[in-house]
């Protein structure tokens, strides 16, 4: 596993209503603090890839749907220094996946239908505060399966 990065497997409570899903509480060892809650819709087989942030601490669950979240670390002096990490999360494997700052990240929806990506973060976005690469960049090393239109 890439150094920093968590997974933390998550509580889901079923009964013939439905489902609560857990996500993030603040007194887990992996809340830091709050910046904002986000939520992001991923079409089947788009890709939202390479992005990092300087100072962000990301905390993604998938409640609804599968993603193949791709993680890479190219932070000197780290042991997992040139990893790159391939995680698929979401209905079928829910769980809370922590992003250190200055990983680089990207995912692809992995499932017939949108999924929903629930991200909170300990500090409020800010566009200067993240970078942002072509997921065709081969400054990282892996390759998405893109399907042409």
């Amino acid at each position: 596993m890439i150094d920093g990065v968590i997974i933390q497997s998550l509580k889901q409570i079923v009964d013939e209503r439905g489902k609560v899903m857990h996500m993030l509480r603040n007194d887990s060892p992996l809340f830091k603090k709050f910046g904002e809650i986000y939520f992001s819709v991923v079409n089947p087989r788009v890709v939202k890839a390479w992005k990092r942030h300087k100072e962000m601490i990301q905390n993604f669950a998938v409640p609804i749907g599968m993603i193949k979240l791709v993680i890479y670390d190219n932070r000197d002096g780290t042991k997992s220094y040139g990893r790159t990490e391939v995680l698929e999360i979401g209905e079928d494997n829910y769980c809370l996946v922590k992003i250190p700052p200055l990983l680089w990240y990207g995912f692809q929806c992995a499932s017939s239908t949108q999924a929903l990506i629930a991200n909170c973060t300990d500090i409020p976005h800010d566009q200067d505060e993240a970078e942002q690469m072509s997921p065709l960049d081969s400054f990282i090393p892996y390759q998405w399966h893109i399907e042409e239109k």
